[in-house]
């Protein structure tokens, strides 16, 4: 091997150490301990039916107040790294802010239609579920795999903030035209879909505007009384809060569906295999065109995990209100977090390993 490049494996090498040195025994075990809350979780869901119908209990309408708590935890500490005078910067690239409007909502909601189609077009009600998941775009986690993966916090606060801003809008329409009026021109009956603008704002005000705003709210007074050094000192500490919500997240999700997974593997499969392909797709497409737009790092992984995450949230609650609790829909909209978190971890560490192979990225 050349010595060139030996010196720079040496310094790639380097690099990796000095990043693993700085990270949280949470950081650095961070595949292994959500493994280990998915399997506390089905665990839970199997042997422990009482604490299940616990948790589903503990609920207003649609919504799950311990998922609820446990997302609003995990996002506040991203939401107060965002510095507000960052944010117009977000904007003021009109090819990148186009980038993501074209995956959002063009070429992500037509490849996860796809993808159900080819899949799942025998059952009408798993199909329906799965393009109510496509067509709900990021939210909540997004936030979490952007500040793991080292994205910009502020490009994540903006394009999370336009995206749900534009949900707000066309949730609805979306939904009736793919499975009203598309899904029988593919041989697939018509289905009716019961959601409202007020649903989908409700939705974005919980998960998105409430840690938005405690976020920016603690960056603030902790800046305007003790200066940006004291701020940034006091993230460093409150960040594993994110990690520790996260898990405790799984361990509720996975606690909730535990029995119907292990009850139904192969219709999880099912749902599972376009679920993991349409991450893998819309990640890789986002990261490819950001880079041939000039992104940096950050920014490229902000536009990747925006593109291949989705608002899950949304999606069950509509699928639950279209269908009903023990539909199809709904538990093909179930699986959609149960999927997206273990392949979005998988793809932190992509995004960690392409950085450390390209210093400078």
């Amino acid at each position: 091997m050349a010595p060139v490049q030996l010196v720079l494996r040496g310094q790639r090498n380097r690099l990796l150490l000095m990043a693993t040195a700085k990270l949280s025994i949470l950081d650095r075990g961070l595949t292994l301990w959500i493994a280990l809350a998915m399997g506390l979780g089905l665990l839970l869901g199997r042997f422990a039916p009482g604490l299940a119908q616990a948790l589903a209990g503990w609920s207003i309408g649609s919504t799950s107040i311990p998922i609820a708590i446990g997302l609003i935890a995990m996002m506040i500490p991203p939401f107060a790294r965002v510095k507000p005078r960052e944010l117009p910067k977000v904007f003021a690239d009109p090819k990148a802010l186009g980038m993501s409007i074209l995956l959002n909502w063009i070429v992500g909601p037509v490849l996860m239609f796809g993808l159900a189609w080819l899949f799942l077009s025998d059952s009408p009600e798993l199909f329906a579920g799965l393009v109510l998941v496509g067509l709900a775009r990021c939210i909540a986690m997004v936030v979490v795999w952007n500040q793991l993966a080292g994205g910009s916090a502020e490009a994540a606060a903006g394009l999370v903030a336009f995206n749900s801003i534009f949900q707000v809008f066309t949730y609805g329409g979306y939904a009736w035209l793919f499975l009203t009026v598309v899904a029988p021109r593919v041989g697939l009956p018509a289905q009716t879909i019961s959601v409202s603008m007020g649903q989908v704002a409700s939705s974005v005000a919980l998960y998105l505007g409430l840690p938005f705003v405690l976020g920016l709210g603690i960056r603030w007074a902790i800046v305007h009384r003790q200066g940006e050094a004291v701020a940034a000192r006091f993230n460093a500490k409150f960040g594993p809060v994110t990690l520790i919500a996260l898990l405790f997240t799984i361990v509720v999700l996975f606690a909730l569906q535990g029995h119907r997974i292990l009850a139904e593997p192969f219709q999880v499969v099912r749902v599972a295999v376009p679920l993991i392909l349409y991450f893998a797709v819309m990640f890789t497409a986002a990261w490819f065109f950001s880079r041939r737009l000039g992104m940096d790092y950050g920014r490229t992984v902000t536009q990747a995990f925006t593109s291949a995450s989705n608002n899950f949230e949304l999606a069950i609650a509509v699928a639950i209100g279209s269908f009903g609790l023990t539909s199809g829909a709904a538990f093909a909209a179930t699986i959609g977090p149960l999927v997206e978190v273990p392949v979005m971890v998988a793809l932190v560490q992509v995004a960690l390993k392409l950085r450390a192979r390209k210093v400078g990225v």
